[in-house]
């Protein structure tokens, strides 16, 4: 379940952070506005909306359950680990160049989720039919596993959690098909047990997993197509799983309708504008990337470590696929320098090895790419490491 629990983390993120619950309406509003805030990532704004939302209903597990989800996404954010790249499959072992999330985070964290989980369980206890006591239930215990893996870094130690909101979320299906929240968990994890290898499948379908990539993709189309709160979600794991299966039409419509539902998300530009890298489409891919670094320019907002640089490297490597090698230059030398992640440095260093090549100078395309094998092995990302050492093979003349 490596794989279940390494990309997991944002797929479910905005689903643990929201679905409908009864409750008194100043703390669903504040649920509400709080969840709003987490998609615009006023992380700080939204925690302070959901702790007064647990205040005014402190027995209600999804009250706490918002407030650990937007805690989690916060330390996420903070640790630059938010784009559809960290969950492609490229880094394969944890990244040495995350910062740990503040010890404050994660004691709030810890006790929030704990207190969800507590009342879910006497709920679905006392009411073992009541779908919405079940969904509470799977999506704290959901929300526990997510971190374990995104957090703390114990890949397999998520397992029985994650387990547990499968099977709970598959009994809000049966008892109410209706609810299109529970297709959220459902849906991915299905699609995730279809990606393991032979013998991690068999120990997932003995552990009670279902799976199916087809059922699994069709179940979130179905819930983005119904529209509410659960669309968002299913449309934000969609982009990630069509990504995966190089699916860019269809990621970049789920794209464009998030665009349309939190237009002041300027992550989900920077992926419009990733997924049209990825499809080779380095015109639109360049005209997003720039209209993004735009929006980042006026925003006073909080960023992800490197954010700039890596916007720089994204609209380099575009700038470069489209033969305009000066302007791709001059955006992968920022995206070399300042905060930039490990991985980000590694990547820019490859697209300017490319442009010596294109150049003719061996000699500079043989530096950048030694410098970039080290900055990607520092940063596990081993497809960047391959592709710096096929480089440097024709750097050398081999």
């Amino acid at each position: 379940m490596a794989l279940c629990a390494g990309w997991l983390a944002c797929v479910l993120a905005t689903a643990s952070v929201g679905g409908a619950a009864a409750q008194p309406a100043s703390a669903e509003t504040l649920r509400a506005r709080g969840t709003e805030l987490v998609y615009e990532h006023e992380h700080d704004e939204a925690i302070k909306l959901l702790r007064q939302a647990v205040a005014l209903a402190p027995e209600d597990p999804a009250t706490h359950r918002s407030l650990a989800g937007a805690l989690w996404l916060k330390m996420l954010f903070l640790r630059g680990a938010v784009t559809v790249d960290h969950y492609l499959g490229s880094f394969t072992r944890p990244r040495v160049d995350l910062k740990k999330p503040a010890p404050e985070l994660v004691a709030e964290f810890t006790a929030e989720i704990a207190r969800a989980v507590d009342l879910a369980e006497k709920r679905v206890a006392t009411r073992p039919k009541d779908p919405q006591a079940r969904y509470d239930l799977g999506a704290a215990v959901g929300l526990q596993a997510s971190y374990v893996a995104s957090i703390e870094g114990k890949l397999l130690a998520g397992f029985r959690s994650a387990r547990r909101a499968y099977a709970e979320h598959e009994k809000v299906m049966e008892l109410d098909p209706a609810r299109k929240d529970a297709w959220v968990t459902v849906g991915t994890y299905r699609y995730i047990i279809s990606t393991l290898s032979a013998p991690m499948r068999v120990m997932a379908y003995v552990a009670g997993f279902g799976s199916g990539k087809e059922r699994g993709i069709k179940m979130l189309e179905e819930t983005a197509a119904a529209g509410g709160e659960a669309a968002t979600d299913a449309h934000f794991a969609l982009v990630l799983l069509y990504n995966r299966e190089k699916r860019y039409d269809e990621a970049l419509r789920s794209l464009q309708e998030l665009r349309k539902l939190h237009p002041r998300n300027r992550l989900v530009v920077l992926e419009a504008g990733s997924t049209s890298l990825r499809a080779g489409r380095a015109a639109q891919a360049d005209a997003l990337l720039t209209e993004g670094l735009g929006l980042l320019a006026k925003s006073t907002g909080p960023r992800i470590p490197g954010e700039e640089t890596l916007w720089r490297y994204k609209r380099g490597a575009a700038r470069a696929a489209l033969g305009r090698l000066d302007e791709a230059a001059a955006d992968l030398k920022v995206a070399i320098g300042g905060d930039a992640q490990s991985w980000v440095q590694g990547r820019a260093h490859v697209e300017l090895a490319r442009i010596a090549l294109r150049r003719g100078d061996r000699a500079t395309a043989a530096s950048e790419v030694r410098q970039a094998e080290t900055l990607c092995e520092h940063g596990s990302d081993q497809p960047c490491v391959d592709d710096a050492r096929r480089l440097l093979r024709n750097a050398d003349g081999r």
